[in-house]
């Protein structure tokens, strides 16, 4: 039974099992199996069509190298956690946090309109650049201007802020 190229029996009889020889965990070697199969199926890449057992497994070892970094950072967390005891900010690094925030607010605020408008919706909306060309109407190398620009300005400020 084939879908998209893939032997379907050969990801559950021969992918399967070595996804599990690596987690130790059925139930996560089912997730990280499925999660690969959408992958390849949203893929546009041409690799895809050429070698597509080979491409399905690198799916798959890059989610289980996912798996293990996220599960590593949640234990390393965890462990801190116990390690060290929780302690509330000092009011002076509150004071000092809030300083650098209105400052770089200030920083943007001062920035030309339409370069603010590209650094808020790329930085803090998290669009994309050529989305923000097409909704702003505006090519994609003055988008790319205009964050360079915000972000020299940025950089400026802040060196200014470490060195007073």
């Amino acid at each position: 039974m084939f879908w998209y190229g893939i032997d379907l029996r050969w990801a559950y009889a021969d992918l399967l099992p070595s996804i599990y020889r690596q987690t130790y965990c059925k139930h996560s070697a089912y997730d990280i199996l499925h999660d690969a199969l959408i992958r390849f199926a949203l893929t546009k890449n041409p690799n895809r069509q050429q070698q597509p057992h080979a491409y399905l497994r690198t799916i798959t070892q890059n989610l289980m190298l996912e798996k293990y970094r996220q599960e590593s950072y949640s234990k390393n967390y965890q462990n801190s956690l116990n390690d060290e005891e929780l302690t509330a900010p000092s009011p002076e690094h509150l004071a000092d946090l809030r300083q650098r925030l209105m400052l770089l607010n200030q920083i943007i605020e001062d920035l030309p309109a339409r370069c603010r408008e590209v650094f808020i919706l790329f930085r803090l909306d998290g669009i994309k650049q050529n989305q923000i060309a097409e909704q702003l109407n505006i090519s994609l190398n003055m988008v790319e201007r205009h964050l360079i620009r915000a972000l020299l300005d940025i950089r400026a400020a802040r060196k200014q802020l470490l060195d007073s």
